[in-house]
């Protein structure tokens, strides 16, 4: 398969393009959803011993959602690791003393071209209130699980259903 064309059909926050694919005489139209790069963490807390997580109100799903923290890579040659750092500051108001590496990925490659850079992040010194940026229309709320919470619970991010699993499987282990 080939892509011949490339046309932006809406430029806002996102864009949306319509890309003209070419596999071997035919030719068919796909709508791709450019967002770009996002990096996301799982938060612990070493003193409190709990994880943290973002919650906050997802027009795409008409409902608030607890999530890992998260945001957008702000240039082309911000790193995923300062992207995050800055997020887990503005959102839950920590800065961060490790960051561990757990996976990059595409969360919707049939229709968006976003890919997360996914960590694990260990805070113990909080910095800010959080909250997220009044310029970018967050109003984030923090919310702490201990480790037998976040087991329990029942979360519908993808993004973060991923953390939470390899948290259950590198983390807890070592906590208990």
């Amino acid at each position: 398969m080939e892509i011949t064309n490339k046309e932006t059909v809406y430029q806002g926050h996102y864009r949306l393009q319509v890309y003209t694919v070419k596999s071997g005489q035919e030719e068919f139209k796909r709508e791709v959803f450019q967002t770009g790069k996002a990096a996301a963490a799982i938060v612990y807390d070493t003193n409190k011993q709990k994880f943290i997580f973002a919650k906050q109100y997802r027009p795409a799903v008409e409902q608030e959602v607890l999530e890992a923290v998260a945001g957008m890579l702000d240039a082309d040659d911000e790193k995923p690791e300062e992207a995050i750092a800055r997020e887990v500051e503005e959102e839950v108001g920590y800065e961060v003393d490790k960051l561990e590496y757990i996976s990059e990925f595409y969360p919707s490659p049939g229709s968006c071209q976003e890919k997360i850079f996914l960590f694990y992040a260990e805070v113990s010194h909080k910095s800010g209130e959080g909250g997220g940026k009044d310029d970018e229309n967050e109003d984030i709320k923090s919310v702490e699980m201990t480790a037998e919470e976040l087991v329990s619970y029942n979360f519908v991010d993808a993004k973060t259903l991923i953390g939470v699993q390899w948290t259950k499987t590198n983390v807890l282990p070592k906590l208990t």
